[in-house]
């Protein structure tokens, strides 16, 4: 290859590439027939110890259909769009036909699922595409719930029917880009006036905030210092939200910086039961029931689609599923994926009895996600290169885990919450250091 000196702009060299490089890349059907890429995705034989046995007809019916939407609209172009970083808006109303938006809320056109129904549910979009499970659980296990929890009866009846339709799209805000992990010490303020409030500041790494019609933002009370809730529709002035670029996790899912300046809430947008941290911990709790059900559904994909691949890719004469060492590493995955869906289901039945604490919800999303990263990396060894192609899902699955190992609390973060629960001492901050002079 002859480089010239002179190059174009966008870093391409005129006339010194063969003919061929300018070639579209061959369709992975045809460039590794020895194997199924995921757009045709594989059967479920991920739930070896039969959680089917646990759930109800209801639960049963919502894990069929999601699992068939899933596998039907969304696997043939998640590639696709992962890659591209953007959102596929056309199916949007086939995910609203599912009717699993808005979860556990009774009324309003919500479905009133029980929980364990809601996170079979969110598993199984997560089994097929993880963005897509995170497009849910901002719209509905954090926006809508906390609609649902802390707001007016005007503001259920006004917001909740159409975001449960998905005919409006909601986001939830609460991280800064100075707090993150200590997100109870927000600096963005909330500063009454006559008919309304004056919202000032910025949010970061906001899910679904750059298309969303309602965005769930909270605030500091000037008065009373105490962190409050608001409602902000789309285009409202001096409100701008512009996309995060260059993730390499959770592509299709569209975070956004919001930039708020004097953006005015009026007061029927004031979420009245949201008075402080506490009252959004409530939310919290319940959406990391949700959230550990997502790195389930992750790993049983991955499971999925490492039992295809090693049954039907061959080297030396026989399927890799032949060899010991890839069928010991298959098996400890399958063994972290049985002990996940039971803590799952568990947490689920401790919060359908009252008996769910925020020490249990950490534990379970903290201890699935650390799981869940080691059936990925397993899964990524067991696909050889194929493990670093979106294609075959588990590289995608490998990146789309690690946001979800971060967010709605660290692995940290979360070890803390039930650290404190079970020794009754807060560790959070640094000790304060005394002088032993």
């Amino acid at each position: 290859m002859t480089i010239l000196s002179s190059s174009n702009p966008d870093g391409s060299v005129k006339n010194a590439m063969p003919s061929y490089f300018y070639l579209p890349p061959l369709d992975v059907s045809v460039a590794f027939p020895q194997a199924t890429p995921a757009s045709m995705f594989p059967p479920c034989t991920s739930d070896y110890f039969q959680l089917d046995d646990l759930l109800t007809l209801e639960e049963h019916a919502i894990r069929k259909k999601v699992r068939e939407c899933m596998e039907k609209e969304i696997a043939p172009i998640m590639t696709e769009y992962w890659e591209k970083a953007k959102f596929p808006f056309h199916v949007i109303p086939k995910l609203g036909a599912l009717r699993i938006a808005g979860g556990t809320i009774k009324d309003y056109g919500c479905p009133g699922l029980s929980i364990t129904g809601s996170a079979i549910g969110l598993a199984e979009v997560a089994r097929v595409d993880a963005s897509c499970s995170t497009f849910f659980l901002v719209h509905s296990s954090l926006a809508m719930l906390t609609i649902a929890l802390c707001g007016s009866e005007a503001q259920k009846q006004k917001y909740l029917p159409s975001l449960a339709q998905l005919q409006t799209i909601a986001c939830w805000a609460l991280t800064e880009p100075d707090y993150g992990s200590d997100a109870s010490a927000l600096k963005t303020t909330a500063t009454k006036v006559e008919g309304g409030w004056i919202l000032e500041g910025q949010k970061r790494w906001i899910g679904n905030s750059t298309f969303a019609d309602v965005l769930v933002v909270f605030a500091r009370n000037a008065t009373t210092n105490q962190i409050n809730g608001f409602i902000i529709k789309k285009d409202a002035p001096g409100l701008t939200v512009t996309k995060i670029e260059n993730k390499i996790g959770l592509r299709i899912v569209q975070n956004g910086d919001i930039v708020m300046r004097k953006v005015f809430v009026p007061d029927e947008d004031r979420i009245t039961g949201v008075n402080s941290f506490k009252d959004t911990n409530k939310v919290l709790a319940v959406s990391r029931v949700m959230v550990a059900w997502q790195p389930i559904g992750i790993s049983m994909g991955i499971y999925d689609m490492c039992h295809r691949y090693l049954k039907e890719r061959k080297q030396f004469g026989a399927p890799l599923a032949a060899f010991q060492i890839n069928q010991q590493k298959l098996v400890q995955m399958l063994g972290n994926i049985q002990a996940m869906i039971l803590v799952g289901w568990r947490l689920c039945k401790l919060y359908e009895s009252g008996k769910m604490t925020p020490g249990h919800a950490s534990l379970g999303k903290s201890w699935i996600t650390l799981r869940a990263r080691e059936t990925a990396a397993l899964g990524r060894e067991l696909l050889g290169g194929n493990g670093i192609l979106a294609d075959f899902l588990v590289a995608k699955a490998f990146c789309d885990l690690e946001p979800i190992y971060t967010y709605e609390g660290t692995y940290d973060i979360n070890t803390l919450v039930t650290g404190r629960e079970v020794t009754g001492f807060a560790s959070f901050k640094p000790a304060a250091q005394r002088s032993r002079l």
